[in-house]
């Protein structure tokens, strides 16, 4: 599968650099990695993924949790980024939504921690960010091949993740 969005740099969003530094906190306005989410390389790498086409419905920005929808000829996938400000808050947040979903398990190789929910929706903790994929208006089998909506939102999280750069 191809994981190489562009980060509007000219360079691809999954080259490393030499330097670290802490993830930055939460803004009045969404970061680049956010908006990424919701990015039309983001939705072309997906549409590829999956095998079917999606268009992508215009982002909103409240209360730090960027969202978007992808829609398809008759489903699709919400996809939500909640920004926070510290390590201790991404993981509360990221536990509040294992309480709040339900776990079926964790998902290992995705971000700094993923579980999936009951309901087939991933969560994936990185950095001071928690993406959010819902499968919910997808039908028990989605894309090209037919594959159960669980695993789609599985591989919607690894081809965003593989876009991810960073903070």
């Amino acid at each position: 599968m191809a994981t190489s969005c562009s980060n509007g740099s000219g360079t691809e969003a999954g080259a490393t650099t030499t330097t670290t530094r802490a993830p930055l906190p939460a803004g009045p306005t969404p970061s680049a990695v956010s908006k990424l989410v919701c990015s039309n390389d983001a939705r072309t790498e997906i549409n590829s993924a999956l095998g079917i086409s999606a268009q992508l419905q215009p982002p909103t920005w409240a209360d730090h949790v960027y969202a978007c929808r992808l829609e398809y000829p008759s489903a699709y996938i919400d996809l939500s980024v909640k920004e926070l400000s510290s390590w201790q808050q991404t993981y509360n947040y990221f536990d509040m939504l294992k309480t709040q979903l339900g776990t079926t398990g964790k998902i290992d190789g995705l971000g700094q921690g993923a579980f999936q929910a009951p309901d087939g929706s991933v969560v994936v903790r990185k950095d001071w960010k928690v993406l959010l994929v819902n499968p919910a208006g997808l039908p028990a089998q989605f894309g090209v091949p037919p594959t159960p909506s669980a695993d789609v939102a599985v591989t919607v999280a690894d081809v965003i993740l593989g876009c991810w750069a960073g903070d």
